[in-house]
């Protein structure tokens, strides 16, 4: 069942890409082969027609331009989440149905990216921008 979190401003290096799954895996191997995976927070965030963001929290010391990756702030505020679980890669094929599904429960934020936020290898919570 959905509901209605606050979330902070995440301060995040990522790789940008279009909105279409070959690249969103492609951006995903990028991130992953120059982040390492161990200690950090990963997130997707979706700019609804424009572009797909696969991204790492920063840590202090980072050097996103020395790395080649985009640096920016995923915002905080009100957010509609919902929780996945699952094995990969099964579970991924439930974002996109389950956002749309977010979509047609609340007023949309447009002004925000949706984001993915990868709890844990079989954790996935779904957060859309609320108003």
């Amino acid at each position: 069942m959905a509901t209605v979190v606050e979330r902070p401003d995440v301060p995040v290096m990522c790789v940008r890409v279009s909105d279409d799954l070959p690249d969103i895996r492609a951006a995903w191997e990028k991130l992953e082969s120059i982040v390492p995976l161990q200690g950090r927070k990963f997130f997707g965030a979706v700019e609804v027609g424009t572009a797909y963001l696969a991204c790492a929290e920063r840590n202090e010391g980072d050097d996103p331009d020395a790395l080649g990756l985009e640096s920016l702030v995923l915002p905080g505020g009100r957010y509609l989440r919902e929780r996945l679980r699952g094995e990969p890669p099964d579970v991924y094929d439930e974002i996109a149905p389950t956002f749309q599904m977010l979509v047609e429960q609340a007023e949309v934020d447009e002004t925000r990216p949706s984001i993915e936020f990868y709890r844990r290898r079989d954790e996935i919570d779904l957060l859309l921008p609320v108003a």
